[in-house]
C-alpha cells in the first residue's frame, strides 16, 4: 500500500515537472522561435533570438556606455538617447525588431500605421503590468477598456481651458518665485552662471502642487519630493536586472532600495488619502470646492456617481492625484529646459521670442488671454517638442493575431512607436529634420509634416488616448519661458554638457549650466 502511494506521488511529481518544463520550454524557446519565423515572413529583420536574454544585455551595455559621458552639442540626439534602437535601424533598416527577453518588439515608423495603432486602443493595448513602473505611472495612463473610458470622462473637466484658466494665477506665482531666485543670484553685475535644471525641475513640481492641491500646498510638495525619490529608486532597481518581469520578483527581495521604495509608497498613499479625505469632507459639509485639479475632479466624480450610480473609487482618485505629479511635472520640466537650451544655441529665435513677449505683455504680469497671441513662442515650443519629445517611444502589445495595414501581427508581439526617430525622420520632415527650425510650424503641424498627417508628430501621443494634460503643459511652458524672457537673456555656459537621456521623460543627465544676464 505504502509503495503504491509512493509510486502515485512520484508519478504526479514527474507529470507536474514535465508539464511545467514543457511550459517553460515553450515560453523561453519554442514560442520566441515561432514568432521570429513569422516576423521574418512579414519582412521584419532583427538579431537571432538568444535564450532568455534576447537583446537585453547588448541594449543595456549600449545605454550604459551612452550615459557614461555627454554627447557633442547637436540636436541629432537619437544615437545618444536610444543608442541600441539607432544601431538596429542602421543594421536592419526601419522595418526591424528587437528582443526584450523572449518577447519580440517590432518598430513601426510609418505614420499611416502609427495612426491605425493609436486609433485602435482596445486592440493595441499597453503590455502586461510591471509593478515597479505602474507604482509610479498609474491612474489613467495604465487603465484600459471601460475603466479608461469612465476615468477619462470624469477627469476631462479638470483639463478644460476654463479650469486651467482658474489655475493660471497659481502657475504665475510659481514662475515669479523662480525668477526672483535667479534675480537674487544675479545681484551685483547682473550676470550669473548657474545650473538652471534644479530650478526648472522644482518649478514644475511647485506648479502642480498649487494647481492640483492649492489648499493643501505643503502636503502636495511632500508628494512631489517623494515621487522624485521613487523615480530614482525605480531606475536603480530596473538597471540591476534586465529580464522582463524581473522587477516583479526583485521587489520582494529585502534590499535597502526596496525597503525605502516600499516606505515611500506607503507614505505617498497616506498623504494622498489624507488630502482627498479632507477635500471630500469639506464638500459633504457644503463648503465650496477649490478650483484646482483635485476640486474639479471630485466635483466631476460626484456628478458621475449621482447621475450614473458609479464613479471612481477612493483608490482611483488617489492614483490620479499621483499621476498629476508625474505627467504634470516631468513633461513640462523637460519642455521648458530644452527650450532654454535651444534658445541659448539659437540666439536669433531668443531675440524674436523676447520681442513678441514684450509686444504682447511688456514688462507687466502675463495674462491668460494674451497667450493666444504668442505665435513665435508656439512655433518654438512645437519645434522643441519635435526634437526633444518628453516621451521617446510608445509601447503597445497584441493579445491575439491582429491586422495592421496589410499585415497580420501575431499574438504576443510588442509594438514600439519610436517617437524620437519619427520626429527626426528625413523622409517625413526633410533633409533639415535634425535642425532647429521653428519656422516649419508657421502654418501648422500638417504643413510642417509635408502632408504626412498628425501621426508624424506625437509629442503628447495620439488617438483617443492622447495626453489629457497637453494644454496645461503648453500653457505652463509659455508662462515660464515668457517670464524668463522678460527678465533675462541667456546662453550656454562653458561648463554646459549636452546630455538628454530617457527615463520617464527626457531630462538633462548632467544638468543645464547657463549664463543668465539681467535684461532689465
Amino acid at each position: 500500500m505504502v509503495a503504491t502511494v509512493g509510486k502515485v506521488v512520484i508519478a504526479i511529481f514527474v507529470t507536474v515537472m514535465v508539464r511545467w518544463g514543457w511550459k517553460v520550454l515553450k515560453w523561453a524557446w519554442l514560442k520566441p522561435k515561432k514568432l521570429e519565423k513569422r516576423l521574418r515572413e512579414l519582412g521584419y529583420k532583427g538579431n537571432s533570438y538568444k535564450l532568455l536574454t534576447g537583446d537585453i544585455i547588448e541594449l543595456a551595455t549600449m545605454v550604459k556606455e551612452a550615459r557614461s559621458k555627454p554627447m557633442a552639442i547637436s540636436h541629432d540626439i537619437g544615437s545618444h538617447v536610444m543608442p541600441f534602437e539607432h544601431h538596429i535601424f542602421n543594421k536592419h533598416g526601419k522595418k526591424s525588431y528587437i528582443w526584450f527577453g523572449p518577447t519580440p518588439r517590432i518598430f513601426v515608423r510609418d505614420p499611416h500605421l502609427i495612426k491605425e495603432i493609436l486609433s485602435r486602443p482596445n486592440e493595441f493595448q499597453r503590455p502586461q503590468q510591471e509593478p515597479l513602473r505602474d507604482s509610479i505611472v498609474g491612474g489613467l495612463v495604465i487603465s484600459e477598456g471601460d475603466k479608461w473610458v469612465k476615468h477619462r470622462q470624469i477627469i476631462n473637466p479638470a483639463f478644460h481651458l476654463e479650469s486651467i484658466k482658474s489655475m493660471f494665477p497659481s502657475i504665475c506665482l510659481s514662475c515669479n518665485e523662480m525668477v526672483r531666485k535667479w534675480e537674487l543670484l544675479a545681484i551685483g553685475n547682473g550676470v550669473v552662471d548657474v545650473d538652471v535644471w534644479p530650478y526648472i525641475d522644482n518649478l514644475a513640481g511647485d506648479v502642480i502642487s498649487r494647481a492640483a492641491f492649492n489648499s493643501s500646498y505643503e502636503e502636495g510638495q511632500k508628494i512631489f519630493k517623494i515621487q522624485k525619490e521613487q523615480m530614482d529608486l525605480v531606475m536603480q532597481l530596473l538597471l540591476i536586472l534586465y529580464l522582463p518581469g524581473s522587477s516583479f520578483i526583485y521587489r520582494f527581495i529585502p534590499t535597502r532600495a526596496n525597503k525605502k521604495f516600499n516606505e515611500n509608497h506607503n507614505q505617498l498613499q497616506a498623504i494622498a488619502r489624507e488630502i482627498v479625505n479632507k477635500r471630500m469632507k469639506a464638500i459633504e459639509l457644503g463648503e465650496s470646492s477649490s478650483q484646482d485639479l483635485l476640486g474639479v475632479l471630485l466635483e466631476s466624480n460626484s456628478k458621475e456617481i449621482y447621475e450614473q450610480g458609479i464613479g471612481m473609487s477612493m483608490e482611483d482618485v488617489i492614483e490620479e492625484c499621483k499621476l498629476f505629479y508625474i505627467a504634470g511635472s516631468e513633461t513640462t520640466s523637460s519642455l521648458i529646459i530644452w527650450t532654454m537650451v535651444c534658445l541659448s544655441l539659437h540666439q536669433e529665435w531668443q531675440i524674436q521670442a523676447r520681442q513678441e513677449i514684450m509686444q504682447v505683455f511688456g514688462t507687466e504680469e502675463l495674462h491668460f488671454d494674451g497667450l493666444k497671441h504668442l505665435k513665435i513662442m508656439n512655433m518654438i515650443l512645437n519645434e522643441v517638442l519635435r526634437l526633444y519629445p518628453p516621451a521617446t517611444m510608445v509601447l503597445r502589445a497584441t493579445s491575439k493575431d491582429t491586422t495592421l495595414g496589410d499585415m497580420m501581427i501575431p499574438a504576443g508581439v510588442h509594438i514600439i512607436i519610436p517617437i524620437m526617430h519619427v520626429h527626426h525622420d528625413n523622409e517625413i520632415w526633410g533633409e533639415d529634420a535634425k535642425e532647429f527650425k521653428p519656422e516649419r510650424f508657421s502654418e501648422g503641424v500638417l504643413n510642417a509634416t509635408k502632408g504626412r498627417g498628425s501621426s508624424s508628430y506625437l509629442p503628447f501621443g495620439g488617438g483617443p488616448r492622447i495626453c489629457i494634460g497637453q494644454n496645461f503643459a503648453m500653457i505652463e511652458a509659455k508662462v515660464a519661458i515668457g517670464k524668463i524672457l522678460q527678465r533675462f537673456s541667456f546662453e550656454l555656459s562653458p561648463s554646459y554638457k549636452h546630455s538628454p537621456f530617457a527615463v520617464f521623460s527626457l531630462p538633462p543627465q548632467f544638468g543645464a549650466h547657463l549664463i543668465l544676464r539681467n535684461s532689465i
